[in-house]
């Protein structure tokens, strides 16, 4: 129900105002799961305590189109595909031309031969170089993981034990953030 839910605004937010599909972001964090359950695994930078890693993929204004779940000690690359495959199933018209932003983490041949495949151009941030976030495209992801983490209470700490209520949650928070008043674009 949620997914649908999720869908209708997006496609609504598409039809009204558009959305920028030709840049994509993606980028990961990790949240606490003191609870446990589904989707949710040893945290590497939390002592190894449970943690949620949850993968963003952003379009060029920063609203969020697909968002995967996962345990915190999955590695990113893994779950580039699913993400991407989360624009085919709203139905939109693609451009031609798509650009996917990525930081250090993906820079891989595997994430490259991926993007490849599907027709993708990438810019994917150097190993062991310092750039700016304000200096790439990337940062509009930052800051929806930043709004998810922070901005949306019930994302900040996985409490919910079941898949199905973890992505409840996931699939509810993008539509606050595309039907809330609150929140300006264009």
């Amino acid at each position: 129900m949620f997914a649908a839910l999720e869908q209708a605004v997006l496609q609504t937010f598409d039809w009204l105002i558009g959305l920028d599909l030709e840049h994509l972001s993606v980028d990961g964090c990790w949240v606490k799961a003191p609870c446990g359950g589904d989707n949710t695994g040893a945290n590497p930078s939390d002592r190894g305590k449970k943690g949620q890693k949850r993968s963003v993929l952003t379009e060029g204004h920063g609203l969020p189109i697909g968002v995967e779940l996962a345990g915190a000690n999955r590695h990113d690359s893994p779950l580039l595909r699913p993400r991407l495959e989360k624009l085919a199933r709203f139905g939109f018209n693609l451009p031609e031309y798509i650009r996917v932003d990525l930081d250090a983490g993906y820079d891989s041949g595997v994430t490259r031969e991926l993007l490849s495949e599907l027709g993708c151009d990438w810019k994917i941030s150097p190993k062991g170089t310092y750039i700016k976030i304000n200096h790439t495209r990337r940062w509009k992801v930052e800051r929806t993981n930043s709004w998810h983490t922070r901005g949306f209470g019930l994302l900040q700490v996985v409490l919910d034990r079941t898949g199905p209520a973890q992505d409840a949650w996931v699939h509810l928070a993008p539509t606050d953030a595309t039907a809330g008043p609150q929140r300006q674009y264009r």
